[in-house]
């Protein structure tokens, strides 16, 4: 680990987005000065694969390292990669109860995923989702969430989270402390949980007890109202007990700080998160001015922060070659139950 003067080595507490399919000249000179710990890819990044390796290239030459680069590639209605050059994936809950062996089956998805990510360059996928799903769980989330039972969530996001290491891409996951009692998108709205300390931690909080090993994790921009009034992003008290009660000591980043569910400026947001326990802000969809913004308010990254940062970094492996398609038979062997 490098000592905290060594300027050069500690990273900014932000992972950024960029606007299109290749840096602009702007975006190099803010990104080089930021120094951001990991970026994120969206739809709009992503046209061809010699595409995508070259802005991923680009994004790493402006740091002069090989900086985390993760997106949303869950399958179903969230993956930014799309076919006819990648393939098209069933909603995760579709999967798991259509599966002979849910676990296994969404084993080899995601090592299949990891294959496709690590071809291009991208290192990080923002899964395993453990969010219990109940009744009430708003669409948004639903068909996102791999069951009701936190033992076979928690299950199956072991499996997720393998299959992605096993491949050479570090899993994120998210949403911590859990997402699955929010009744309104938290992209539009802030969703208010009123269930209480017991019920949470029985259900809710039990799948990230489970994956408490993972480098890293996401927060929910939720307000779990018989903890604190204030969302777990910016919540002390929640951050502490995702540390303490949770046991997590991986890398903890915001869900994208952009989204409607928290209010307040960008820089209020950043330093509220920051200030709670996150260790890295991640802001999204905004202009060059709101990132510039965000990361003037960021910082570099603390002490401990740096400390899980490397730890996260160190996890990455260089996969041993595969045939995608052997995968592929994998999972439809698990899908049928020929196991």
């Amino acid at each position: 680990m490098h000592s905290g003067g060594h300027k050069v080595s500690r990273f900014g507490a932000t992972i950024l987005d960029a606007e299109g399919l290749r840096l602009t000249a702007d975006e190099r000179a803010f990104f080089r000065d930021a120094n951001p710990f990991g970026f994120i890819l969206f739809a709009r990044n992503i046209d061809t694969p010699d595409q995508v390796r070259a802005l991923c290239g680009e994004l790493r030459e402006v740091v002069g390292r090989e900086a985390l680069i993760t997106i949303d590639q869950e399958g179903g209605r969230v993956q930014r990669l799309r076919g006819p050059q990648w393939r098209e994936w069933m909603p995760p809950l579709e999967q798991v109860e259509a599966a002979a062996l849910p676990a296994e089956a969404m084993y080899w998805r995601y090592r299949i995923i990891a294959s496709e990510l690590h071809a291009l360059g991208i290192d990080s996928n923002c899964a395993p989702l453990v969010d219990v799903a109940g009744a009430d769980t708003h669409p948004f989330l639903k068909n996102r969430c791999y069951g009701t039972e936190a033992e076979a969530v928690a299950e199956i996001g072991r499996a997720v989270a393998d299959g992605l290491l096993d491949g050479g891409v570090l899993p994120v996951v998210k949403h911590m402390p859990g997402h699955g009692r929010a009744m309104v998108d938290s992209h539009l709205d802030l969703p208010v949980v009123d269930a209480d300390a017991e019920d949470l931690s029985d259900t809710d909080f039990a799948p990230f007890r489970a994956l408490n090993d993972l480098p890293l994790g996401m927060t929910a921009h939720v307000v779990y109202s018989r903890l604190d009034d204030a969302p777990a992003t910016t919540s002390a008290q929640i951050m502490d007990m995702i540390r303490r009660d949770i046991g997590f000591d991986g890398l903890i980043m915001t869900d994208d700080i952009s989204m409607k569910a928290l209010s307040g400026s960008l820089a209020e947001i950043t330093r509220d998160a920051l200030r709670a326990g996150c260790d890295v802000v991640l802001h999204c969809n905004g202009t060059l001015e709101a990132r510039a913004q965000t990361a003037a308010a960021a910082g570099e990254l603390s002490d401990v922060a740096q400390a899980r940062a490397e730890i996260a970094l160190a996890a990455r492996i260089t996969p041993d070659p595969v045939d995608e398609a052997a995968l592929e038979a994998r999972m439809a062997e698990a899908m049928k139950g020929a196991w």
